[in-house]
């Protein structure tokens, strides 16, 4: 196990750098013009000016040579400076992604939480109202596009109803938390500021349950079609017969064994929602990373395309690797080898 670890973990980097390589070739074959986001439009036509740019960001080279300078930078942990922000991509990456990660978590702690919870329960009350109901509930939000979904729940629960603040993270006059981990609710927990907590939660609230809704789905499914398929094995049906409740056969002895199919699922859903929040965070104008990336993408900011690419790689080889730990300690007959 420990030799397997050390190996899946020698060759992140140079599947990072692989990851890298292609989204560098590929954002540099699109057909755009990056001096868009370089230049103010009125200069344009002024060659001397464009020529200057192009020198001074290295967009004169040819393609291989920027390749080489850009794996070499790289490799020494610059990921280079956005065209937009005129900052490191590396800087704009590390104060945006303590909001998606903040985001993503509560995601998952909702979508887990009550995909779990609604799987468990329809399994134990198979073909009941509440089954039909539940399937339909996780039917739907596997089904709905965020986009909708979220400006419909957004309007309802913040327009209408007011039960919950506007967009963003914080109210516009509220000062952010001296920030520790980048969570605005554990850093406002860590400062002892009550209010700053409630605010933060409240602003965090729904955003996580609108990206969390799909997971409900996926999860409620998966638990519950697991949990149907490992009661009818022989080992249930030996717990029931030596008098075991039904509570204590089935979170006891047939859910661990359920949760083999949901691990993978989580663990690879985790690493999606990082990069694939996109759509909810331009929604409720959260300032993570995918919004980040939509603002590259538009105005061909290579270095920062390239920059949130390697996050996403890094968050799915790491979302790979602890499927696997998990796997083994979900089921000990899972032995991980090379």
């Amino acid at each position: 196990m420990l030799r397997y670890l050390i190996r899946r973990v020698l060759g992140v980097p140079f599947l990072l750098l692989g990851v890298a390589s292609v989204a560098f070739i590929l954002s540099q074959s699109t057909k755009g013009d990056p001096l868009s986001a370089l230049v103010p439009e009125r200069m344009m036509n002024n060659p001397e000016i464009v020529q200057a740019v192009e020198a001074q960001w290295g967009l004169d080279k040819p393609l291989p040579v920027r390749y080489v300078v850009y794996m070499k930078n790289l490799v020494q942990g610059d990921m280079g400076t956005s065209f937009n922000t005129r900052r490191p991509v590396a800087r704009d990456i590390a104060e945006r992604l303590p909001a998606t990660l903040e985001l993503v978590v509560a995601a998952m702690i909702v979508g887990t939480t009550l995909g779990m919870a609604i799987g468990l329960l329809s399994a134990r009350f198979r073909h009941s109202i509440f089954d039909n109901a539940a399937r339909g509930f996780a039917l739907l939000g596997s089904s709905l596009p965020i986009f909708w979904s979220g400006l419909i729940m957004l309007y309802i629960f913040s327009v209408q109803l007011k039960w919950t603040p506007g967009t963003g993270r914080l109210d516009a006059r509220t000062q952010a938390p001296e920030g520790v981990t980048g969570f605005y609710t554990v850093d406002a927990l860590l400062a002892g500021n009550g209010g700053l907590f409630i605010e933060a939660l409240s602003h965090l609230a729904l955003p996580a349950l609108v990206l969390g809704w799909s997971v409900i789905g996926i999860v409620a499914r998966l638990v519950r079609s697991s949990l149907l398929d490992a009661l009818g094995q022989d080992y249930v049906r030996t717990a029931r017969a030596k008098g075991a409740s039904e509570r204590v056969v089935l979170i006891n002895h047939a859910l661990r064994n359920a949760l083999i199919p949901v691990l993978t699922v989580l663990g690879f859903t985790f690493a999606y929602l990082i990069t694939g929040a996109v759509l909810t965070e331009a929604i409720f104008s959260w300032p993570g990373i995918g919004s980040y990336a939509v603002s590259a993408a538009r105005s061909l900011d290579y270095p920062a395309i390239g920059g949130v690419t390697i996050v996403g790689a890094t968050a799915f080889l790491l979302a790979n690797l602890v499927t696997d730990i998990a796997y083994a300690w979900a089921n000990p007959r899972i032995k991980v080898s090379g």
